[in-house]
């Protein structure tokens, strides 16, 4: 492992880790917290991090990860509801938030924060921790053999999902669940002796932990720790990853820049890059479909790459050799994109659920504009209402203290309804189109997927992010957040004031041009699915402010509370088809 302390970066042999997971094990168990209770870690992605997870499954304590970005009312929520009897927490800022809110958690007795210097009433430091756990080291010479007796269905974890709607539920995830989804997704990739991966996602959700975390332990492979979401360009650069996972925001952002970059470059930039990108593209296609490359297209490739690609690649350090993204839907032209530029992006699918992929593009077997086949072991079929269900060894054991909403998710055979509407194809290739409760049914009864439209708009460089409404209403909207730079630029060309945002996105000209730029993104829908009308926003939806959960989810209902007043006068006057 890697991390950056003062300004340098730090190395954590596998060796070093071996031994700090063990002294923190017994630490822990010295501090009195038995084996079968939980433990929870507050933390940004760190070694300490990875190290208070192995020394909790090793001392048979399920951890309960805890998003650090979350307000103190809802960690106190996840640490009451688990009943957690330990936190480790990060730095000062996560040790107040827990000591704000700990005399309303009778089970919490033990603190430990990994900064050093930090102190606190009855808290313990990191270092402390591992000093207490070394000296009890020889009275337990049985604890590697513990640590290896564990059961495939002892419970490994409790990972509260994020929660569009309501509180959030724990997931339980046994030592087998994630173990066999590690252990199949892993087969599935080749790793390379000298692989490394940035690791930028929250640790605290189940797709990082199970890929950059899990699996790369188990393959061998470096993990460099980024630090933070504003670093990872820079840190890309710098440490030059093999490979590494995220959302599509991050792919959609490189894209957005690229794309501007180009439109800035001189009319000859543009055609070559416009001529590159056609080449790239249509090698994909023949590619992908297992079809023979004729040699006049693998030589234009071969200059396509020359003049353009590697320069794009370079961005990302140079030697990546496949992206991983989950999470949400990754649009079709974007992928295309990055496997043309010598990057593929392999898109799968799963829930915390499910630990959680379920299905998976890999080499040889994508498939663009789809998450890919289920994974061995794992059955996927599509319900009469059109709902995603699974079953394999991955399925979780239930929600923790919830047995309804468990016998609601898991049917008598054993089936998981994920929520979800897709399609399976001839070739097993499994789609993914919406949410079930996102799905918006007009008052005229037209069914309309939003997300696939929303990611649609979002394919214009002056949109930074999208919303569509329009449940049981006659006719859908959708709220429009512009990005700030495209449009002051925009603004600026046509002798308009740009300073500020609000204002500008108060004027009818501004209006007028996003509702253009984004009814040409949609030119192709349906008229029924095409906005009507639109809400354009001037600040994004945000984590701090409750619009989107920690995963970068928009809560629907909380966006379209928040915007009520707006949103119900776009319908005051009926709209003229």
């Amino acid at each position: 492992m890697r991390v950056r302390r003062e300004g340098r970066w730090r190395e954590l042999t596998h060796r070093d880790l071996a031994e700090r997971v063990q002294a923190v094990s017994l630490g822990l168990r010295e501090l009195g917290v038995a084996e079968g209770e939980r433990v929870a870690i507050l933390s940004e992605n760190r070694p300490e991090w990875a190290i208070a997870d192995y020394a909790c499954l090793a001392a048979g304590c399920p951890d309960v990860p805890i998003y650090p970005t979350l307000p103190a009312r809802q960690a106190e929520y996840i640490l009451r509801d688990s009943g957690a009897a330990a936190v480790l927490v990060s730095s000062a800022a996560q040790l107040e938030k827990v000591l704000t809110i700990r005399p309303r958690l009778p089970a919490l007795r033990r603190i430990v924060v990994f900064d050093p210097g930090v102190s606190g009433p009855d808290v313990l430091g990191f270092e402390d921790l591992l000093a207490c756990g070394r000296s009890a080291a020889g009275r337990h010479p049985d604890w590697r053999a513990r640590a290896l007796g564990v059961s495939p269905d002892d419970l490994a974890t409790l990972i509260y999902t994020s929660g569009t709607t309501g509180d959030p539920k724990g997931v339980m995830l046994t030592h087998g669940n994630v173990a066999s989804n590690v252990t199949t997704c892993v087969g599935l990739f080749d790793f390379l002796a000298g692989d490394e991966c940035l690791s930028f996602l929250p640790l605290s959700h189940i797709f990082e932990r199970m890929f950059g975390h899990y699996s790369m332990l188990h393959a061998g492979v470096v993990i460099n720790y980024a630090g933070g979401i504003d670093t990872v360009a820079a840190d890309m650069q710098e440490l030059r990853p093999t490979m590494m996972a995220s959302v599509p925001r991050l792919y959609e952002k490189i894209y957005t820049r690229v794309l501007d970059s180009v439109r800035a470059g001189p009319a000859v930039r543009r055609r070559i890059f416009a001529w590159a990108r056609r080449v790239g593209e249509a090698w994909v296609d023949r590619t992908l479909a297992g079809a023979p490359v004729p040699p006049g297209l693998a030589a234009q490739r071969a200059l396509a790459d020359r003049l353009v690609f590697s320069a794009l690649r370079a961005r990302t350090g140079g030697r990546i050799r496949f992206f991983i993204s989950g999470g949400a839907p990754l649009a079709p032209e974007i992928a295309r994109f990055f496997h043309a530029a010598g990057m593929p992006i392999f898109e799968g699918y799963g829930l915390t659920e499910t630990s959680p992929v379920m299905a998976v593009n890999v080499f040889g077997g994508a498939k663009l504009g789809t998450v890919g086949r289920p994974i061995p072991g794992v059955e996927i079929r599509i319900a009469d209402d059109g709902e995603i269900v699974t079953r394999g060894p991955n399925v979780m054991r239930g929600y923790f203290g919830k047995p309804e909403a468990t016998a609601d998710a898991i049917d008598p055979d054993g089936w998981f309804h994920t929520g979800d509407i897709g399609a399976v194809d001839t070739e097993r290739y499994l789609r993914i189109t919406d949410r079930k409760k996102d799905l918006i049914v007009t008052a005229g009864g037209k069914n309309i997927a939003p997300q696939p439209i929303e990611n649609l708009a979002k394919g214009s460089k002056y949109v930074s992010n999208a919303v569509m409404l329009g449940d049981r209403r006659p006719f859908p909207i959708m709220l429009v957040v512009p990005s700030a730079e495209a449009l002051r630029t925009w603004a600026q060309r046509h002798g308009l004031p740009a300073d500020d945002l609000e204002r500008l996105c108060g004027r009818s000209e501004a209006q007028a041009k996003l509702e253009r730029e984004v009814r040409k993104m949609l030119r192709d829908l349906a008229q029924y699915e095409m906005p009507k009308k639109f809400l354009i926003l001037p600040r994004d939806f945000s984590v701090e402010a409750g619009e989107l959960t920690p995963t970068l989810k928009v809560r629907r209902r909380i966006v379209e509370e928040r915007h009520r007043a707006a949103i119900e006068a776009l319908y005051v006057e009926p709209h003229v088809t």
